[in-house]
């Protein structure tokens, strides 16, 4: 049985210079392992904004930007080393007018956001249930969530029941490890 053959990912040299910034720096920048996914996701959403809690060195963003040409995306980042990489990253694409990094915790920059997104992504840890609710209210109504990192630390559990409320979400399941399909409850 053949292996589909995996779209070529433009930024696959950001995401390699990440893993190696982490062994270096000794933190936490864990970029997705799958940017031309979230360029495929925000092309079918039609995004126009995207709100980013993760950006590293800016292999997500620059996914996003690929896959939404005329999105604006706001990024969350509170490494200012990682700030720092990140904008010559954007810089060096050509984006900067439309990537815009906020630096701070999460938890506190969601809040001085004013919505609505299109998309927003999580993967920066796992989050609380108290973020993912203020990224609702700053969703559009049928936006995009996307949440990596469920499965690191002991609130997993508490996210993803809160994910699987359907009055509140659309929730949908993509296995990063072999991508063959997607489950969606309603």
């Amino acid at each position: 049985m053949s292996k589909a053959k995996s779209p070529v990912d433009p930024f696959a040299p950001i995401r390699e210079a990440t893993l190696k910034h982490r062994a270096k720096h000794g933190c936490g920048a864990w970029p997705y392992d799958n940017g031309p996914l979230l360029s495929a996701l925000a092309g079918a959403a039609d995004a126009k904004r995207i709100l980013e809690l993760g950006c590293a060195l800016g292999y997500t963003s620059l996914s996003f930007a690929n896959g939404a040409p005329k999105a604006k995306i706001d990024t969350i980042e509170r490494d200012p080393e990682h700030i720092k990489l990140a904008r010559e990253n954007f810089a060096a694409a050509g984006v900067t007018k439309r990537i815009t990094v906020h630096e701070g915790e999460f938890a506190k920059v969601v809040k001085t956001l004013v919505g609505p997104y299109d998309v927003a992504f999580f993967d920066g840890g796992t989050p609380v249930p108290a973020v993912h609710e203020t990224l609702r209210k700053l969703l559009r109504p049928r936006g995009l969530l996307i949440t990596a990192n469920l499965n690191h630390g002991g609130s997993a559990d508490t996210v993803l029941a809160a994910l699987l409320d359907a009055k509140k979400w659309l929730t949908a399941f993509i296995d990063e490890e072999r991508e063959t399909g997607i489950s969606i409850k309603l």
